[in-house]
């Protein structure tokens, strides 16, 4: 559990190519800020986790099942657990997600 984060505390990884910081995580939800390059992509796939995100900047194209969005500040999204779902960077930028229960494979 991380109650609070400050920024210069956050834990930066990488996930399958893709930065992230992995930010404040309690015991149901956890908060990530992505840094999308140009050329992240996250092929179809699924997690037990539900997922929320913010667009804080960058253009994104998000497809969950067969429905495709395209993304840009100011945007956010919910993808339900167990829903296929993709991510490709049009143009790079940061994103916030929120998964609920936490990603173990983020912390």
């Amino acid at each position: 559990m991380k109650t609070v984060v400050k920024k210069e505390n956050a834990v930066s990884k990488v996930f399958k190519g893709v930065s992230l910081d992995s930010l404040a995580a309690g015991e149901k939800s956890q908060v990530t800020k992505m840094n999308y390059v140009s050329g992240n992509y996250a092929s179809p796939h699924r997690h037990p986790h539900e997922q929320c995100g913010y667009v804080i900047s960058g253009k994104y194209e998000l497809t969950i099942g067969d429905d495709r969005y395209e993304l840009s500040s100011g945007d956010s999204y919910a993808i339900p657990g167990n829903q296929v779902h993709s991510f490709r960077v049009i143009e790079p930028g940061e994103v916030i997600d929120l998964f609920t229960p936490p990603r173990e494979d983020y912390l």
